[in-house]
């Protein structure tokens, strides 16, 4: 299994970065994630990281070196990292409980499965073509599913969501795949911030024309001046799907992975006072690998 991956999150216009990405891989699956923590409720970014270490670390524990039933681990991952987050609020007495959206794509066998709650998206891309995208978990995406009409879509707040990760109330969550992939496929996992600024054919079409280590970090950039001062934390985790015989290198403007030897990696972030999560890119992410394994390593040997 080969693909190229680029990672990268902005602050943009507010206080601190609620947004956390990272992806984790054996010699054959890949698994991709990225949390938005939700404003308005305490702690989202703490959220968000219990997000990504739960479901990371059970990937780690099930995936020797494929996932067994992928459907399967999606749907238990995701609520075990709602249970963790529910069980934060308990454990430090929050009158609110941490919330956060989530994406999360497993790649194997060839195949992609995805999942969703809340409104990061996932856009699956083909030859500058949009195959899939995710469906937001909001009242205005519902609207527009019934086809109502535009002045009514217009009256309703994008960002009320009836669903996320951390809510009192157990969390709606859709599984889609497994989808075929070719050569040149392209996923792109994003928050808010870069599909609020920017509509979807201007994505494809960006992410179509160029490689995911070009196409991500410009793609940030247009949503971050399109929405000024204003600016939600813009975060990104784009991978393109490459077959081993034309596969090409790129190593040093992108991460490219190819394992034969080494049985996990991951750069899901375990301590993001520590990485300076204002601003991230793959690089930085790199240079932290080798503490974030280990940490992997403890949160999956522990019980969750």
């Amino acid at each position: 299994m080969k693909f190229s991956v680029f990672q990268i999150s902005r602050k943009g216009g507010r206080e601190k970065n609620e947004d956390r990405m990272g992806y984790c891989y054996t010699n054959s699956s890949g698994l991709f994630l990225l949390a938005d923590g939700m404003g308005g409720h305490p702690q989202g970014e703490v959220a968000a990281q219990l997000a990504l270490q739960t479901i990371s670390a059970l990937y780690q524990k099930e995936a020797k070196p494929e996932l067994a039933d992928v459907s399967s681990f999606l749907n238990t991952a995701i609520l075990a990292a709602h249970r963790q987050i529910l069980r934060y609020a308990a454990d430090g007495g929050l009158l609110d409980t941490p919330r956060t959206t989530l994406v999360v794509a497993v790649v194997q066998g060839g195949v992609a499965h995805w999942a969703h709650c809340g409104d990061s998206r996932l856009y699956f891309v083909r030859d500058g073509e949009l195959l899939a995208r995710t469906r937001d978990h909001s009242y205005l995406e519902q609207r527009r599913g019934a086809q109502r009409s535009a002045s009514q879509a217009q009256n309703i707040n994008r960002n009320v969501l009836y669903t996320c990760l951390g809510s009192p109330s157990k969390p709606v969550f859709d599984i889609s795949g497994p989808l075929p992939l070719q050569m040149g496929d392209k996923l792109l996992l994003c928050s808010d911030g870069l599909w609020s600024s920017l509509d979807d054919d201007d994505i494809v079409s960006h992410l179509g024309q160029k490689s995911v280590s070009v196409a991500a970090p410009e793609l940030v950039e247009r949503a971050l001046l399109r929405a000024g001062s204003s600016s939600d934390n813009v975060t990104i985790v784009a991978m393109e799907w490459e077959t081993p015989e034309v596969f090409v290198s790129t190593r040093g403007s992108i991460s490219t992975h190819h394992m034969d030897n080494e049985t996990f990696a991951s750069t899901v972030q375990t301590d993001w006072a520590g990485l300076g999560a204002d601003d991230l890119d793959d690089e930085a992410i790199e240079r932290s690998m080798a503490e974030v394994n280990a940490a992997i390593r403890r949160a999956a040997a522990g019980k969750i």
